[in-house]
Order: C-alpha cells, then structure tokens, then sequence
C-alpha cells in the first residue's frame, strides 16, 4: 500500500515538473543505415569518446538478437566496442569460456572489439533509489568508456513482461552477481542463488528501474537509447528456445529518454490493430502477466524520463 502511495504522488510530482514532452525519434526501415540514421538524429554525438555499445549476444539457439550485419555500421561509426556481461542463469553464456564461444557464433567479434566486462572483476555504483537496492553492481571494465549506446531489442520477456532500453541497461550491464541482487531486489550478491531468493516481482521491477537510472547517472549526457523493434517474440533473446514470432517487424525507435522510449514501443504494441500474420495479443499478454509496465512507471516515478513523449518520424 505504502509503496502504491508512493508511486502515485512521485508520478504526480514527476508530470508537474516536467514541461515539455521528450523527444523519441522513430523510423519504419529496419537497415545498417537506418540505424546510423536515428542514431546521429538524437543529437548527442560520442565525438571521440570511449563507446561502449550495450547489446545482448543472445542465448546459443535463439535467431532473433540484433544481427551483426544490422549493427556493424553503427558500432562502425562511433568506433565502437560491443559490450556485456555473463548471465546468472545456466545456459551459454554463464561462464567466459562459453559466452566467448557464444559471441564468435554469432559473429559479433568478426565486426568490432567485444569486451566482457565483469571479466575480471565487479564493482558497486551509486544507485538514487535505496528502497530495495544499496548500489548496482557491474563489471569493473565499465570505467573503460565514457560513452554509451544502449542498444536494445524490443521484444517480450519471461520475468520482466517485456525487454527494452531499462532492462538493457539494468540486467545488461550488471555483472552476474548483479543480476542476481536486481532479480532478488537486494536479498542476495551471488549469482549461484538466484533461483532461491527470486522477489516479489514489483519488487524484482523497481530494482531493475533504479538498476537503469544508475547507469544513466554513471554516464549522465553521454547516453543515448536505441529499440530495435523486430522479431519480437513474447520470449527474450536469452530463451535458447523461444516462442515463434508473430508480429511483423516495426521499425527503430531511439531517444536519449529510455522511460519515454520505452514507453512509446510498449503503447505502439498495444494500441496496434491486429491483422493477418501480425497477432499483438500474445505479447500484450506476456506484458500485462508479469506487470511489466511498472518498470516503466517506477523509472518516472523515480525521475529518470518522462511518460509523455512526442514521435519524430525521420523517414518524413
């Protein structure tokens, strides 16, 4: 009750402060040049710094990650390195050896340098909001770059209802160990124990909104976040077997608002008209299952973006 209380007053405080709606840039071609398209249309160009492009590699078996042959022009551009972290759950990506083994079949090392960065070690970041979290836990190569692209594929989820910019910045960048303390909101640092002391799953998604708005802080203005809305399953990239797709391919959407970015995919979902081979329902049900919108009403509660946004459509 306390916690519904406060996510009321703090939205009603976050949409007086905020004036203007937040800009999310959209286009309806899915190529390597739309990409580089939206990415320079955010206006917050890395100019040199130390990029770090946050994707997901994806689960050995799944065909829906980001492909190489779309995101090689944009990590191209910014000289980039792609980035991430070993998960916490069993699979071919929960130990060095196979998630490097996982990225070489799936080619992202044959397109740019790719760093796994709780390789050598973790280390703790300020978190804002300590209701359930102390501080966010990430690999200790985070302080390598200056700059990052939050590159996510839109798409559902099995615990979370949906994957997007918030979830990619918050389990995407958290260390094993990490995931593990926003998946038990706090109750354990150890990623063997997870399945043990998983959270009450509002609970579980506040963690990952304050998870997300740590990572924000950490690079403050040298942010900015991309959705890559295509094979959207109800399943992430991290289901080796995941459900069949059943909605065509949308379009990329990008702001450097990740609450309003998020937002505007999740609504284009829902406010879809289904049609032959386009069925929206399955995924509106995997969303509306696991409350998977708090993410996204907890982050502008806790003032990392705003619900109101405005689309900018760049192909006009």
């Amino acid at each position: 009750m306390k916690r519904n209380l406060f996510l009321a007053l703090a939205l009603i405080i976050t949409s007086i402060a905020v004036s203007a709606k937040s800009k999310v840039f959209m286009t309806r071609e899915i190529t390597p040049e739309a990409l580089v398209k939206i990415y320079k249309a955010l206006g917050r160009p890395a100019d040199g710094r130390r990029v770090a492009v946050k994707i997901s590699t994806g689960e050995s078996g799944n065909p829906n990650y980001l492909q190489p042959t779309l995101i090689c022009a944009l990590v191209d551009s910014v000289h980039g390195t792609i980035v991430e972290c070993n998960t916490a759950y069993a699979g071919k990506r929960n130990t060095f050896e196979a998630h490097w083994q996982t990225i070489h079949d799936h080619g992202f090392d044959s397109i740019a340098p790719v760093d796994l960065m709780d390789e050598d070690g973790q280390m703790k970041i300020p978190v804002r909001d300590k209701r359930h979290i102390r501080y966010d836990i990430v690999g200790d190569h985070l302080p390598r770059y200056d700059y990052m692209i939050n590159l996510a594929h839109f798409k559902g989820h099995a615990m979370g209802g949906y994957g997007g910019v918030l979830k990619n910045a918050s389990i995407g960048v958290a260390s094993a160990d990490g995931k593990a303390y926003i998946h038990s909101a706090g109750k354990t640092e150890k990623a063997e124990e997870i399945w043990q002391n998983i959270a009450e799953q509002d609970l579980f998604l506040e963690s990952m909104a304050a998870a997300a708005q740590a990572v924000d802080d950490y690079f403050g203005d040298n942010i900015v976040y991309i959705n890559v809305m295509n094979n959207m399953s109800v399943d992430c990239d991290c289901a080796a077997h995941p459900s069949e797709v059943l909605l065509k391919d949308y379009g990329i959407l990008a702001s450097t608002d990740p609450v309003a970015l998020d937002k505007a995919c999740v609504d284009i979902i829902f406010n879809m008209h289904p049609s032959d081979g386009n069925d929206n329902a399955p995924l509106i049900e995997r969303i509306n299952s696991r409350h998977g919108t708090h993410t996204i009403d907890h982050a502008a509660a806790i003032g990392l973006g705003s619900l109101e946004y405005e689309i900018i459509d760049i192909d006009k």
